[in-house]
């Protein structure tokens, strides 16, 4: 499959049960998602793009592909997404230089197969 959508299947079945006990703060969760990432002054695709660098700066692999696969589905271009992870590298420094690669590993494996409309 690859190591991004991996991550994203992993991710899912490990909160699935999760989600039956605590299902009230999994749909505060949402709830709050929607809200965020909505379009507004800002485009949904601008606010996944922040997400993505967020993401490098936090070294989280399960938020940078979900916030890639995101980006990707609301269409963010390759040069769009290589200037998200430069914000975050400037930001994070060297730390985040080396954790950009892993977004943009993720950004091609999800991207690779958007003219597909497989983005899983």
């Amino acid at each position: 499959m690859g190591k991004y959508k991996d991550i994203m299947k992993e991710t899912a079945a490990g909160t699935a049960g999760l989600k039956t006990h605590i299902a009230e703060v999994y749909d505060g969760f949402r709830t709050i998602y929607q809200a965020a990432y909505a379009d507004g002054a800002l485009s949904a695709k601008v606010k996944e793009l922040m997400a993505v660098a967020i993401a490098v700066q936090e070294g989280c692999d399960g938020c940078v592909a979900s916030h890639v696969r995101s980006a990707v589905r609301k269409g963010a271009s390759a040069e769009e997404m290589a200037e998200a992870i430069a914000v975050a590298i400037q930001m994070g420094g060297g730390p985040a230089s080396i954790y950009a690669a892993h977004a943009w590993s993720a950004y091609e494996e999800f991207a690779e197969t958007v003219s597909g409309r497989s983005v899983t």
